[in-house]
């Protein structure tokens, strides 16, 4: 079983600040770091760590070779990892002192992925492979078609979320892993519960996580649902805490087809990411993972 995440792949600027910049506000930065980033990629490496053989497709400009290297470290296969003439996405992250950030977001070439690029790939997918998409590319909707034509599993998170992504779509996936903010514009709904509710009628096949920041994570399939709580940690940085999450909670199904296990396992990964700095640094190995001394509460 192979992992193929078709995804973004960013340049990362992020800048220390005291607070988020206010409009019309011109605020000084001690300290900034350039480093990879965007959703696709920090899953594919999360997804790695966690000890999955992870393809990574995508556009990358030539700015952003130093991403495929990047892949490549980390064991991840770059055969569908096209340079581009288009700049690198990139994104701009303020981060607070209590570790919380802001993000400014440049597509550049994750928005020229289109629908031939999306069927060379998921003409390559066996049907025990598993499809990773996030919202940080174009034509997301079209390879959700694609896939749910070849009966594909597909774990998608919604981020960020726009008015791109088609609900309807939706009903085919495997697994929906979100955040509150994402669950409120897709259900309508604010409560965590009431947005799970939600979710079981318009999909019922489909297996549900929705993350919920310091107070944990919900776990949803037709036959149960149950919270998990958060790790006790100090966070430093929450950049790439729900990408870390999302590799680990697959890497460990991957593993033992056990819900609980998988959530236990994700929320200790992304305790490990929000207690470093960075985006890619931050996410850990699945040795650490397994070592740590922190336990979700349950």
């Amino acid at each position: 079983m192979r992992i193929v995440n078709i995804g973004s792949a960013n340049i990362d600027y992020t800048y220390a600040v005291d607070h988020f910049v206010r409009p019309g506000e011109t605020l000084a930065s001690g300290q900034v770091e350039r480093a990879a980033g965007g959703k696709g990629l920090n899953q594919s490496i999360s997804l790695a760590r966690a000890g999955c053989s992870v393809w990574h497709g995508g556009r990358i400009g030539r700015d952003g070779e130093f991403l495929r290297a990047l892949c490549r470290e980390n064991g991840i296969h770059t055969e569908y990892l096209e340079t581009v003439d288009t700049p690198t996405g990139h994104a701009i992250i303020q981060v607070v002192p209590e570790g919380e950030n802001a993000i400014l977001l440049y597509g550049g070439a994750n928005r020229a992925i289109d629908r031939d690029f999306g069927e060379r790939i998921l003409a390559a997918c066996g049907p025990e492979d598993i499809l990773v998409l996030q919202n940080e590319i174009s034509c997301v909707n079209e390879i959700l078609e694609m896939a749910a034509r070849r009966r594909l599993a597909v774990a998608l998170n919604p981020a960020p979320m726009d008015d791109q992504l088609d609900p309807e779509r939706l009903a085919a996936v495997r697994w929906l892993i979100l955040n509150e903010t994402e669950a409120e514009a897709l259900s309508g709904e604010t409560a965590a519960e009431a947005q799970l509710d939600v979710f079981r009628k318009r999909f019922p096949d489909t297996v549900v996580i929705l993350t919920v920041g310091c107070e944990g994570a919900w776990y949803q399939d037709a036959g149960q649902r149950f919270p998990i709580g958060a790790c006790p940690v100090t966070a430093v940085d929450t950049t790439a805490a729900g990408d870390t999450f999302i590799g680990f909670f697959l890497g460990a199904w991957i593993r033992s087809g056990d819900a609980r296990q998988s959530m236990r396992m994700a929320t200790k990964a992304a305790a490990l990411a929000v207690s470093r700095p960075g985006a890619v640094p931050s996410i850990p190995y699945w040795e650490e993972v397994q070592s740590s001394p922190w336990e979700p509460a349950e």
